[in-house]
């Protein structure tokens, strides 16, 4: 199965970390990242898409960072 997750964080090293860490655990880069600004917080945030293949069937329970 392939499993998709979009990881966002604010502009800080915390998103690099994040990002860094998916790839670590065999997550791919899927598509550009994004950067906008977020008005409520008012702060930049970040946005990455990345998808794994995964041994068997996909259930909407399962926690996709533990895979």
């Amino acid at each position: 199965m392939k499993l998709y997750r979009f990881l966002s964080e604010d502009d800080t090293s915390a998103f690099c970390h994040k990002v860094s860490e998916a790839l670590s655990k065999g997550w791919e880069l899927y598509g550009d990242p994004t950067y906008a600004f977020d008005s409520a917080n008012g702060v930049m945030r970040c946005g990455q898409a990345v998808v794994k293949d995964a041994p068997g069937t996909y259930d909407p329970d399962m926690k996709l960072g533990e895979q």
